[in-house]
């Protein structure tokens, strides 16, 4: 399948991964300052998400995206990050940088805090309570400095999502074998002192992990950094691709 993505300016290739939580409005603004630094920016919508359906055939996230590009720096948010790492470790040659926004592993075991989180939403969507499931997500995801207007974003993407995902069969998803140490490219990775600890601690590690990784911990971040201060996020983003 060609998932559903946007092409926009002209200059080296840089992919946006949204968050699990999200779709790939949520790099609406981002996106602009990317073209005006002369960068070709693709955006995307991960198979269930957004306008890209959920495949009737098992599928893996990163092989749609690679599909996407020939050679590009990764950005990622959460859920999407654990798929530019996978892309990383699995084609060192063709992505050329990786910014990872309080990035999952996947494998990283998860914290108390995040079974908790995870028990109560499948409570909720057992129930059929899709908007308290949704609820629960944009309280458990964006930190202090996110606007009401991003919190009514992040909770129009997050229903959108149940209400895709819960309309089609659950179809099996592939997965292939990588090692994160495989990865070569320059690597930014971003935490938040207002996230679940988990993602610090994932931070962490894939920062030891890789020879050339650097680690900056907001202490004023959620989950959704770019989301939440664009002003802020922006800019550290592009100096890193710069």
């Amino acid at each position: 399948m060609t998932i559903a993505h946007e092409v926009t300016g002209e200059g080296p290739t840089v992919v946006l991964l949204h968050s699990t939580v999200c779709d790939r409005r949520m790099w609406t603004p981002l996106v602009p300052d990317l073209a005006a630094a002369g960068h070709r920016v693709i955006t995307c919508d991960l198979p269930g998400f957004g306008d890209t359906p959920v495949p009737a055939e098992p599928y893996n996230d990163a092989d749609e995206v690679s599909a996407l590009f020939d050679r590009a720096a990764l950005i990622g948010s959460s859920g999407g990050g654990g798929v530019a790492l996978e892309l990383a470790a699995r084609f060192p040659s063709r992505v050329t940088a990786l910014a990872l926004l309080c990035t999952a592993l996947p494998g990283h075991p998860p914290s108390e805090a995040r079974r908790a989180f995870g028990n109560q939403e499948d409570a909720f969507l057992a129930a059929g309570d899709l908007e308290a499931a949704t609820a629960l997500n944009v309280s458990t995801w964006l930190g202090p400095e996110a606007s009401a207007a991003t919190r009514a974003s992040v909770h129009t993407m997050q229903r959108h999502a149940f209400d895709i995902q819960r309309a089609a069969p659950e179809p099996a998803e592939i997965t292939h074998p990588y090692d994160i140490a495989a990865i070569t490219a320059p690597t930014l990775l971003v935490s938040g002192a207002h996230d679940l600890p988990e993602f610090t601690d994932t931070a962490t590690h894939v920062a030891a992990t890789l020879p050339n990784a650097d680690h900056r911990h907001l202490d004023w971040a959620g989950h959704l950094p770019s989301l939440e201060r664009p002003d802020l996020i922006n800019p550290l983003l592009i100096d890193f691709l710069s």
